[in-house]
């Protein structure tokens, strides 16, 4: 049986870990750290990166709260209406927004949330760029695929379809970005432990800087216009609607009494929005709208 301190511990050190190799990658700028307590219980550790060569913005939390179950979370985990309940949720949660409009915004969470006598674990690694390269999105995704093949040959499937749904912004009818994979409510089923959960949740982190470094190598050094910062400003407008629209991280952050500063680092510096924007016909603005739909099978 895991134990609440492994977990925590094994997020720690991701969180070193990605801070550590994006640092390496910008060359300028270095992630600040600030310590915060719940008064209800738990805290964590929010550092954020900003003004760097290649990062505008970023973050990468680890939290670990913990205390009485509220009631949306005592609903989801089926408990009985008086039914005395703790729960204990800890996971890294980082989005990073670069300076360069052709390096994708990236996001991951890996989390693990107990509820009375459940536990599960849950998150999700995604890539949401202002200018859709097809090339890019084959490595990302096929990155992610081989991840997944090394713990179930059905997962990346699975969990690409799950990422195209979620990550969808239903007001506008596009997805937010080109996806990655996105899982929840991992739980012990039938051969498969809790364990073996944990471990899959590990791969998945860890091939974070494997899955971004790449990327930003390939695109930090192209040139761009002011059309194309300005384009980079409406995306990222799109990117805060579905935070704060639909995101479960920020919801449930705000629900527990979460620390609003470390739940909203996720929104960009500066974003726009544009009275009926219409991008030029046989743009690359044109052709990224025509791409951001659900279904697309990247991995070729």
């Amino acid at each position: 049986m895991i134990s609440k301190e492994s977990i925590e511990n094994y997020f720690q050190s991701l969180q070193d870990e990605i801070c550590n190799g994006l640092e390496k990658a910008d060359g300028k700028g270095n992630f600040q750290e600030d310590l915060w307590k719940r008064e209800a219980g738990g805290g964590g550790r929010t550092r954020i990166i900003s003004n760097g060569d290649v990062i505008e913005k970023g973050g990468v939390n680890f939290s670990s709260v913990f205390g009485p179950c509220p009631d949306f979370l005592r609903k989801e985990a089926g408990l009985a209406e008086n039914e005395e309940a703790e729960f204990h949720a800890t996971g890294v949660s980082l989005v990073i927004h670069p300076v360069n409009p052709m390096i994708p915004i990236i996001h991951m969470n890996v989390r693990y949330l107990k509820a009375g006598n459940l536990e599960w674990f849950g998150g999700g690694i995604d890539l949401t760029p202002h200018y859709i390269f097809e090339e890019d999105a084959t490595f990302f995704h096929n990155h992610l695929k081989s991840v997944c093949d090394t713990h179930n040959p059905a997962y990346y499937t699975e969990f690409k379809k799950w990422a195209d749904d979620y990550f969808f912004i239903k007001h506008r009818n596009e997805t937010r970005g080109i996806g990655g994979i996105f899982f929840d409510r991992l739980a012990a089923k039938d051969s498969i432990s809790i364990e073996d959960r944990f471990n899959f949740v590990q791969t998945i982190g860890n091939s974070f800087l494997g899955a971004y470094l790449p990327l930003i190598e390939k695109n930090r050094n192209k040139t761009y216009t002011e059309a194309n910062r300005q384009w980079q400003l409406l995306r990222r407008g799109r990117y805060v609607e579905f935070n704060l629209v639909y995101d479960r991280g920020t919801k449930f952050g705000l629900l527990t009494n979460g620390r609003t500063e470390s739940i909203l680092m996720s929104l960009p510096p500066t974003a726009c929005w544009e009275y009926m924007n219409i991008p030029g016909k046989d743009s690359l603005e044109e052709k990224t709208l025509s791409l951001l739909r659900k279904g697309i099978d990247w991995a070729k």
